[in-house]
């Protein structure tokens, strides 16, 4: 199942109806202008537009159209990095309000929820972290004093998991966690601003965007919007080129979605502690998706189940995800059925365990933006509507400094270093060889990057037999692309920006496509050049 990119479509895209929205047409004005309608720019304007802010929302997709509608949404205060690690990273205060902010962020959904009476399928439930294959208890006991410590009292460890058919071993559980829809609630909350005045413009490119008295947002049709602040909620900044990606790494994850006998797996948030780790939840289906061969969707619940992360455009040789995944999960749920959903997010890593939200480095005072989900993207989206209304509007957040931007963790260095030589490394894929020799070793329905004397070419041919090219340097920093053929994109293994099968950018912080090739000129350079074999360096 793809979607018009080639790539995966989510449960979510496959059960939900999104409000369409016009381009922008005319220059506007507002208060606030905000680029991007995922779960981040999106409660931004909501919680604005309650205080009587005008806002305009734009986004060159559809509203949620990035990474929102790629979640698995749980919504948690259980962090993805552990709360021994913030700790470490933050201090005890730091850590307290990370558990302070993430729970305060479930309960403002379930405010919004019942306050717009948004049907979104949300519900509170518990969640389980328990311990992978060899590891130490010592994981679990470090994790339940530094939650105590940040003030989670109601975290307890229990012998296992509450499932019948399956032994997971000792655990933590986290009560009052909660999941939802988050197309769903999405488009509640469109429905809501425009209620209160805002505007919303999709398939809307911003091109530029400068701080100043007043800002402004320029977008590929021309038009333009002035507003006293601009909000940047587009999952990988577009506006910061250099700064903010230094301290965030890009990470490809990958889900399944199993339908199973409804209510055969307990209603739980689960999460184990490997590197790659796993993470469960089961999501009522409602609505048809595919009843061939299919009982009633009634009688059915999906059990979607994620992981297998790494680097963004560097998998492990000959890995396949989805299919260790299916291994993963069919040897720990055996009344699985049939698996309906495959697709794949991407998660921005920082260097601390915690997002980036409040004013951009590298701007004025009155530009702010949103980075570095984490792996709590519905959450981390949600503190930053809080935390950004409250600075936007003068006042106070006692959350400002632990997600400050401009924060430098020093007691982080080491993973700093880490990613950053990664980086470094992958520049030196300008003086390798392509994939394959020649466009003629690539099959229908596939990708792969050729060599062409000093250029290096994206090379895609459609099922039909048509060969596409573009360059294949990145056109945010100029790093190499690698073909993902699981998703059929072009992906950035530097900072993460990924394109279609056809070079047209789908995720940021690159903002443009990927150029496009003199055929005539570059025919000639491939045939007066010489290249050694395809995996050997280019002299």
């Amino acid at each position: 199942m793809k979607d018009q990119t080639g790539q995966s479509i989510s449960v979510w895209m496959a059960t939900s109806e999104i409000p369409g929205q016009s381009r922008l047409s005319e220059d506007l004005h507002a208060d606030v202008g905000i680029v991007g309608a995922g779960i981040a720019g999106m409660t931004t304007a909501y919680l604005l537009a309650c205080e009587g802010k005008s806002v305009v929302v734009l986004d060159d997709d559809e509203i949620a159209g990035g990474q929102t509608q790629r979640t698995t949404a749980h919504l948690s205060n259980a962090i993805d990095d552990r709360y021994f690690a913030i700790e470490r990273w933050h201090g005890p205060e730091g850590a307290r309000l990370a558990a302070e902010s993430h729970t305060a962020a479930i309960d403002r959904i379930e405010s919004i929820v019942e306050q717009e009476q948004i049907d979104c399928d949300f519900i509170r439930l518990d969640g389980y972290l328990f311990l992978g294959p060899g590891e130490s208890i010592d994981v679990l006991d470090n994790e339940v004093g530094a939650a105590f410590k940040a003030g989670l009292y109601d975290v307890e460890p229990l012998p296992r998991a509450p499932f019948s058919f399956w032994d997971t071993g000792p655990c933590i559980r986290f009560p009052r966690q909660g999941q939802f829809h988050p197309l769903k609630y999405i488009a509640g909350l469109a429905r809501a601003i425009e209620r209160k005045g805002g505007r919303i413009f999709t398939q809307t490119h911003v091109t530029s965007l400068e701080g100043g008295e007043p800002a402004r947002i320029k977008t590929s049709n021309g038009k333009r919007v002035t507003a006293g602040a601009i909000v940047v909620a587009t999952n990988s900044p577009i506006n910061n080129r250099v700064e903010m990606h230094t301290k965030q790494a890009p990470y490809t994850t990958y889900v399944i979605g199993a339908t199973v006998p409804r209510e055969s797996v307990p209603k739980v948030l689960l999460w184990d502690t490997p590197d790659p780790y796993h993470y469960i939840r089961t999501q009522p289906l409602a609505t048809p998706i595919d009843l061939t061969q299919c009982r009633s969707c009634e009688e059915l619940d999906l059990l979607i189940v994620g992981g297998e992360d790494h680097k963004t455009g560097q998998p492990e040789p000959d890995s396949n995800p989805y299919k260790q995944l299916e291994t993963w999960a069919c040897e720990r749920f055996p009344m699985i059925q049939d698996i309906r959903f495959r697709w794949s997010g991407q998660v921005m890593e920082t260097m601390d365990g915690l997002a980036f939200i409040g004013r951009n480095p590298m701007d004025d005072p009155n530009v702010y933006i949103v980075t570095g989900d984490s792996g709590m993207g519905m959450t981390h989206g949600t503190i930053a509507g809080i935390l950004l209304t409250d600075l936007i509007q003068g006042r106070d957040n006692p959350w400002a400094t632990l997600y400050d931007p401009s924060r430098k963790t020093l007691k982080a260095a080491g993973e700093f270093t880490k990613e950053n030589l990664n980086v470094v490394k992958k520049y030196g894929e300008w003086m390798t060889g392509g994939d394959v020799k020649s466009s003629s070793d690539i099959a229908p329905g596939h990708g792969a990057i050729l060599r062409r004397g000093m250029s290096k070419i994206a090379a895609y041919r459609d099922e039909l037999g048509t060969l596409h090219e573009r360059s294949a340097t990145c056109t945010h920093l100029g790093c190499i692309v690698h073909w993902n053929d699981t998703e059929h994109t072009w992906d950035c293994p530097c900072h993460g920006s990924r394109f279609d099968r056809f070079g047209k950018v789908i995720n940021g912080p690159a903002n443009s496509d990927l150029r496009e090739v003199d055929n005539d000129a570059e025919k000639k350079e491939e045939e007066e050049s010489v290249v050694g074999p395809s995996d050997s360096p280019v002299s």
